[in-house]
């Protein structure tokens, strides 16, 4: 009888330490706040599947994810200390770090290696290339990263800025007024602003996607940064983050079908085949690129940078010192080269 009773409070003790030990480990996981750059729309998917699926929390980590209102915005939010982590423009990350040295914060994740920054025009208003804009009406919110580009875009193909109207314009409203004719051509993401016209009705043989990365803005695009004190005291949780990630975008990249769910999900009024398309352009066109096929995800040319940082000066007039791409990207976090490869 003793020895059914002390093995039951035998069990009974070893499920109770086993509770506790789950609580210890649940307590132990490091929170990390991330900001996207946009709306949860296609390509949200390579963050919040690794998140349904669990791959963050394998690496010890609690993350949540927001969304945003633009590719500038989640720089504010990550050197503020608001947010640990984000997804936001390199270019533009390089000249808040010129303007705020104080902050060093850095990119540790190439994500789109093609930038998807557009000028997206109609060939019914007129628009066929980069100097059709002039004597036209530009459609630019102040806070977009493709915006950010426009001088490049402007000295690289010889436009007359003085000849082109801008209309600071906001985001929900950027494809409707190009859709109506209130503009004749904006600026955005090219998978962004293409899908969101079709999906109002524009014909596809009337859009004109001028992509800057085709027209002489030789730039790396969108990447994932971290706040520096954040990483100075959770350097195994950045990595462990870009692990996870690294995971779910190969996921993402091979079943792109299944990983646009954790999207629609989240967006009530998302349809799944207008964001699986926005999803595969940007797989196509911005992710996976021939650099990508070559050397694998994550990591950067430093040749190749350090000549998109001299066009950014073309431009820019630095406050300091011209940066160094060591200076701006951080490669000490990523996963395995073996782990990157695609």
């Amino acid at each position: 009888m003793m020895s059914v009773l002390t093995a039951g409070r035998s069990a009974i003790a070893g499920l109770f330490a086993g509770l506790l030990a789950a609580s210890a480990a649940h307590a132990a996981d490091t929170s990390i706040k991330f900001s996207l750059d946009f709306k949860f729309e296609g390509p949200s998917a390579i963050f919040l599947l690794p998140l349904d699926k669990g791959y963050f929390k394998a690496e010890g980590l609690d993350v949540t994810i927001d969304s945003a209102a633009g590719s500038l915005e989640p720089i504010n939010r990550v050197a503020s200390g608001t947010y640990d982590m984000g997804f936001g423009d390199i270019n533009s990350l390089i000249k808040f770090r010129d303007a705020n040295p104080s902050i060093p914060m850095k990119a540790v994740f190439m994500v789109y290696n093609k930038p998807p920054f557009a000028v997206v025009g109609r060939k019914s208003r007129g628009i066929f290339g980069p100097k059709d804009l002039e004597g036209k009406k530009l459609g630019a919110p102040a806070a977009d990263g493709a915006y950010a580009q426009w001088p490049i875009f402007v000295q690289a193909n010889g436009i007359d800025a003085s000849k082109v109207m801008i209309e600071n314009v906001g985001f929900p409203v950027r494809e409707p007024m190009l859709a109506a004719g209130q503009v004749d051509a904006i600026t955005g993401f090219s998978f962004s602003s293409f899908i969101n016209l079709k999906d109002r009705g524009v014909a596809a043989d009337d859009i004109v996607v001028l992509l800057m990365a085709d027209y002489g803005v030789n730039l790396y695009g969108n990447v994932i940064i971290v706040n520096p004190k954040f990483a100075a005291e959770h350097p195994d949780a950045v990595k462990g983050f870009l692990k996870a990630f690294t995971k779910g975008l190969k996921e993402t990249v091979k079943s792109p079908d299944s990983a646009v769910d954790t999207v629609i999900k989240r967006n009530d009024i998302a349809k799944k085949s207008v964001e699986l398309d926005r999803l595969n352009i940007a797989i196509r066109d911005n992710m996976v690129t021939t650099e990508v096929r070559t050397n694998g995800y994550g990591g950067i040319d430093n040749a190749r940078f350090a000549k998109a940082i001299d066009q950014i000066g073309l431009t820019y007039k630095w406050k300091a010192e011209k940066p160094k791409p060591e200076d701006i990207f951080d490669a000490s976090y990523l996963p395995a080269a073996a782990d990157r490869k695609f």
